[in-house]
């Protein structure tokens, strides 16, 4: 591995598979894909997708679940066992369970202005009923967010390797409002947007960690995919018939000759994920989400816009999650090893 790129990422399908077809398309014979999943199953059929389209890759399938604490411990440290650098580390995990849609204000929304920020946000018509994981944290805000901390925090003697620049890129959401999020309740145990909460953290996150590991040669980056049709996107509606989503394809695409935000296609959503991976990251700026955005044309292209946050709140979201890292720790030696063999959600 001492030649070559490690990345490192969360591909099961839609975005993620994507994405990784487009970086093999790259042809570098130096890539090397780890591709870090909960379903193994579904993993094993994205890699042989890719080997398919590109029999030389070298891709390589870790099994880990980003909602279990001891799962995020163990695949770092299989990693660290296996791999001795890391370049890339995309952190693309992310969950919205049970989402409730305001049916009243779905259909007031289709008849107004507000319909393209409807669909591209969500904001006004969706609600979520949070879980509760086997280490007793939010289970968005664990999925979403804090396992992908300990993953970087495990993962940190890979990333900050003297003369190596390494780079973090989160999978943001236009779905990432201010409005949501509360530094009094990090994990979102008293609202009802968890997922708006979790996003608008990994905003606040990517800053701090660029205040606290640019010197050593780490670099984050956000960006937002824009609206994509995946399992996601249908899951937001699951009663929603399937020849409905078919006859509304049309219909995205037109507002979208208006609406640049909607990608709709994996492969467009994909574009500032890999834009980002062309760049230098010392040149990016630590404010900026980058978006994936279409041209009624189809053409594709990425734009940076300011994200809503601050150095204060950021620094004060990285230093509760610090303590909340020694707090999980803590529970994890105090229990018998046994107790973490089968972690919630693994398959």
């Amino acid at each position: 591995m001492i030649n070559s790129r490690a990345l490192y990422g969360f591909p099961f399908s839609g975005i993620g598979l994507a994405l990784c077809e487009r970086l093999l398309s790259r042809g570098s014979r130096s890539l090397r894909l780890c591709l870090a999943c909960r379903n193994m199953r579904r993993a094993e059929a994205a890699r042989s997708v890719l080997l398919t389209s590109h029999p030389a890759a070298q891709v390589d399938l870790l099994h880990m679940d980003t909602s279990s604490v001891s799962s995020v411990m163990r695949a770092a440290q299989e990693f660290r066992r296996r791999h001795d650098r890391l370049d890339y580390l995309y952190l693309n995990a992310g969950i919205m369970p049970n989402p409730q849609l305001n049916v009243t204000a779905f259909f007031k929304g289709l008849f107004s202005s507000k319909i393209i920020t409807m669909f591209s946000t969500g904001v006004g018509i969706l609600t979520q009923k949070d879980g509760v994981t086997s280490d007793s944290l939010s289970e968005v805000f664990a999925t979403n967010l804090f396992g992908h901390f300990l993953l970087i925090r495990e993962l940190e003697p890979l990333l900050c390797r003297a003369g190596q620049t390494s780079q973090l890129i989160w999978t943001s959401s236009s779905n990432a409002h201010r409005s949501a999020f509360n530094l009094e309740d990090i994990q979102h145990e008293g609202g009802t947007q968890p997922y708006s909460s979790s996003k608008y953290a990994s905003d606040l996150l990517s800053l701090a960690l660029n205040t606290h590991y640019n010197k050593q040669g780490l670099y984050s980056s956000v960006i937002c995919p824009g609206f994509v049709m995946t399992n996601l996107t249908y899951n937001i509606l699951p009663s929603f018939p399937a020849f409905l989503w078919t006859l509304l394809m049309p219909v995205f695409f037109l507002i979208r000759i208006i609406a640049n935000t909607f990608t709709l296609t994996p492969q467009n959503g994909t574009e500032a994920l890999f834009w980002l991976f062309k760049q230098k990251p010392e040149s990016l700026d630590p404010y900026a989400k980058y978006h994936s955005l279409a041209s009624g044309l189809v053409n594709s292209y990425t734009q940076p816009r300011k994200m809503d946050i601050d150095l204060e709140t950021s620094e004060f979201l990285y230093e509760r999650l610090l303590q909340l890292e020694s707090e999980v720790r803590q529970k994890l030696t105090e229990q018998p090893k046994d107790a973490h063999r089968h972690p919630a959600g693994s398959e």
